[in-house]
């Protein structure tokens, strides 16, 4: 399915009234769901957290990162060049791992992958599901991160994900942008589902500082990382030496010392089309919450056919 850029809510209404029951479901242990198909990912979620070991920190952070690698791998214009365009949000980045593990802009993902495809198969849910599920469950382990919708029941993926469909930090704007837009989100959409910067860190585009936050206050879902992202920087296309320090290729340098800033943050930050969604979402905690809640449940659905699923939603507290 093409998914074009109508409203996430009522993709969601449209799957919820299609598996809604009039009663919950007991699921046992107290916990009860919308239908008894739910009820299964209570034995996922005690494992995802036993991983994240119920806190927002790196395999919280990697499963975030990893629902959008995955979710993005969705083109349909090389559909409508008669090339296969990706599943979209569709597990295919676990099930055919060998494949797009080798892609440079999946680098780092291989820790998560494997433990969330363990996950899957001892339970027997898909690796599509499993991966946004798993990302809904890190925003809400971290301070201030808000309440994913999710949607179950995603067929297996059947092709690995063209490569080159992940955006990539030294990418210009216009690169980005075009890029989104083909898989079916918006930039304003894009800008919050940055979002996720707030609470994540970088690993290997300078490896020689491993884990250094996009914002001072790392593993907290709030606004500072939009704030921050305005304050000047400057861009040193890289690696070049310059007062006593190194700039790497995405890379601008950062206002404050120990955080890490993206190029592709600094331009977004910046450009006509997007600067307005961007200084909004630094001024509103809760615009920023409710924005990259509504974003990330489209995101979850590209590729997919809302209408075959149910949701799960309450499974996630």
């Amino acid at each position: 399915m093409k998914l074009s850029l109508f409203s996430t809510l009522s993709l969601v209404s449209i799957a919820a009234r299609a598996g809604a029951s009039s009663s919950p479901t007991s699921c046992g242990n107290g916990r009860t769901a919308s239908i008894a198909t739910c009820c299964i990912w209570y034995n996922v979620l005690d494992d995802i957290q036993d991983l994240f070991e119920r806190q927002c920190g790196d395999d919280a952070h990697d499963a975030l990162r990893l629902s959008f690698h995955d979710a993005i791998g969705f083109s349909p214009k090389l559909n409508s060049q008669q090339k296969f365009g990706g599943g979209g949000a569709d597990g295919s980045l676990i099930k055919f791992a060998a494949t797009e593990l080798a892609d440079p802009s999946n680098e780092g993902l291989e820790s998560i992958v494997f433990a969330e495809k363990d996950i899957a198969d001892k339970y027997g849910v898909s690796y599509g599901d499993i991966i946004q599920f798993a990302a809904a469950v890190s925003v809400r382990n971290c301070p201030g991160g808000p309440r994913i919708s999710f949607l179950a029941g995603r067929p297996d993926a059947i092709q690995a994900a063209p490569a080159g469909l992940v955006p990539n930090p030294f990418d210009s704007v216009d690169t980005i942008l075009a890029r989104v837009q083909d898989a079916g989100l918006t930039s304003d959409e894009l800008v919050s589902l940055l979002a996720s910067h707030s609470v994540g860190v970088q690993e290997h585009i300078d490896e020689s500082i491993p884990g250094t936050p996009f914002d001072l206050t790392p593993g907290v879902f709030d606004t500072n990382f939009y704030r921050d992202v305005l304050l000047p920087g400057f861009i040193i296309p890289g690696p070049v030496l310059g007062f006593g320090f190194t700039l790497h290729k995405g890379e601008v340098q950062a206002p404050f010392i120990g955080e890490f800033r993206l190029q592709s943050d600094f331009a977004l930050a910046r450009d006509p089309r997007t600067a307005s969604r961007w200084k909004s979402l630094g001024s509103s905690q809760s615009l920023m919450q409710s924005t990259f809640a509504t974003a990330m449940a489209k995101m979850a659905l590209l590729g997919q056919n809302a209408g075959t699923l149910y949701d799960c939603s309450s499974v996630i507290s």
